[in-house]
């Protein structure tokens, strides 16, 4: 059971963090227009499509030792980013980033500008609109976007691979163990991750499709 804890651990993590800076890029990119956002889009967009080997190689080029956040996180730290955890969540991140980008950005904007003009009309900052109006009433599709982003996270495979390795009790995750399982024939110990994954994946989504099912009008 320790790499399926390790990937709920690592999934709540990756959550978090992007929650924190997918929802900052998505109110930007929906509430302002300025030079080059549609090439910040594209960039938070790319990892959706980019091959895991090209999207960790970026990012072992990024953060691995010889770069300059890798070394000023080991100066700091005492610890490298690659090949522990704190790169497998990374890895994590990377893959439910653009899903909390895109949806949340889709959320904001889908909130009535009547409103935000409203209050910006009665002296409310477009920061203080972001907050006390945009962001409640596009909670839903955030919330949704977000469980989406865990559901990813939980399962992400091939960056964390490149990334933090495949290493017993530090960042072997569910999804890695089912390959080892698989490639040493142990089948019963790989089908019981698979159906907890599994399990977790489609309870998420059903959860999702009732959170963002439009509510029939009395």
């Amino acid at each position: 059971m320790s790499p399926l804890v390790l990937s709920f651990e690592i999934a709540v993590l990756a959550t978090i963090a992007s929650a924190i800076v997918g929802l900052a890029v998505a109110s930007l990119l929906a509430t302002k227009d300025f030079p080059g956002r549609d090439l910040v889009d594209v960039l938070f967009t790319a990892p959706i499509v980019m091959p895991p080997t090209v999207l960790g190689y970026y990012v072992l080029v990024a953060l691995g030792q010889e770069s300059l956040v890798g070394r000023a996180w080991e100066a700091l730290f005492g610890s490298t980013i690659v090949f522990t955890k704190t790169g497998a969540v990374v890895a994590a991140t990377l893959g439910a980033l653009p899903l909390v980008v895109k949806s949340g950005r889709a959320a904001i904007e889908d909130v009535d500008p009547t409103l935000v003009l409203a209050a910006r009309t009665l002296g409310a900052s477009s920061l203080r609109a972001l907050f006390r109006i945009q962001l409640p009433l596009a909670a839903r599709g955030i919330v949704a976007a977000l469980m989406v982003a865990f559901a990813r996270a939980l399962g992400d495979f091939g960056v964390t691979l490149m990334v933090a390795g495949n290493i017993p009790g530090e960042t072997r995750t569910a999804a890695l163990a089912i390959y080892d399982a698989l490639q040493a024939h142990r089948d019963k110990e790989a089908r019981t991750s698979v159906i907890v994954l599994t399990a977790s994946v489609v309870a998420l989504l059903y959860l999702v499709g009732k959170i963002t099912a439009k509510r029939p009008e009395v």
